[in-house]
């Protein structure tokens, strides 16, 4: 395990990976909630499918995940704090300017760092989201998911999407009460203009069946160059790792879809 301290003081781990003779161009990718960089990039393929494509490939735990620093105070999870830890990685690894790929929770990473930054992104893809990114969160009592993460018995957990991310956490040996402290951070809403000034190429990709996610080209149309696939019969964990989302993807990076690539498969 590599690790670096951040500006702020948190230490974070990454993987650094260069394919033999050298890459042809470098990615930087944020993993979803309750996940972290081996769960979500190496064991469904990313790792091995930028290898093969001569990228190098950078990933870290976010704050709170895998084997980073677990913070119990939910103002050190803000998207900005979030978004700087990403570009710090790359000062620290002296890369100026890389593509960057967001799953779920790390869209919006990968989507607050481009807008923070974007002389340093080539390319932005957004993955596990769509239309409902935009949509004002819904009101309700007190914080569900931080709930759901730290009651004693999960089979408590009446809802099944609060449910399976309680299972997944479980599952990772996350530490659940800094999960809870990063659901409680204050973000104020994704700033649109910000987005509509975006200078990149953006893919948005999502499941048919991703509930949770709306309609890609929702999405897309906001950014002046985005691109939007709809995966058939994938799901919101199920697209991750699908063979689909990597052709999309490295269509995408490959400049496919600026010659007439179709909006999905």
């Amino acid at each position: 395990m590599a690790s670096f301290i951040t500006p702020d003081g948190v230490t974070l781990a990454y993987d650094d990976i260069s394919p033999a003779g050298g890459p042809e161009r470098t990615i930087v990718l944020a993993h979803g909630f309750t996940s972290n960089r081996g769960e979500g990039w190496r064991r469904t393929g990313w790792y091995g499918a930028f290898e093969r494509r001569r990228m190098r490939v950078i990933a870290l735990d976010q704050r709170g995940h895998g084997e980073s620093a677990k913070l119990y105070e939910a103002e050190a999870y803000t998207r900005d704090k979030l978004a700087a830890d990403l570009l710090a990685l790359m000062d620290h690894l002296d890369v100026g300017r890389a593509d960057l790929f967001g799953y779920s929770m790390g869209v919006r990473t990968a989507l607050q760092a481009a807008i923070m930054a974007p002389e340093r992104v080539s390319n932005l893809i957004l993955g596990g989201v769509g239309g409902k990114l935009l949509a004002p969160s819904p009101s309700v009592l007190g914080n569900p998911m931080a709930e759901a993460l730290l009651a004693e018995d999960p089979e408590t957990i009446t809802q099944p999407m609060l449910k399976s991310f309680r299972q997944f956490a479980d599952e990772q040996g996350e530490d659940r009460r800094a999960l809870a402290a990063f659901v409680q951070a204050k973000n104020p809403p994704l700033n649109v203009d910000a987005m509509r000034s975006l200078p990149m190429p953006v893919l948005v990709v999502a499941g048919q069946r991703d509930e949770g996610a709306g309609d890609p080209q929702d999405l897309a149309a906001v950014f002046p160059q985005g691109h939007a696939v709809t995966l058939p019969g994938c799901d919101h964990f199920s697209a991750i790792p699908h063979a689909l989302t990597k052709a999309a993807v490295f269509d995408f990076l490959d400049g496919l879809m600026d010659e007439g690539f179709p909006e999905g498969f």
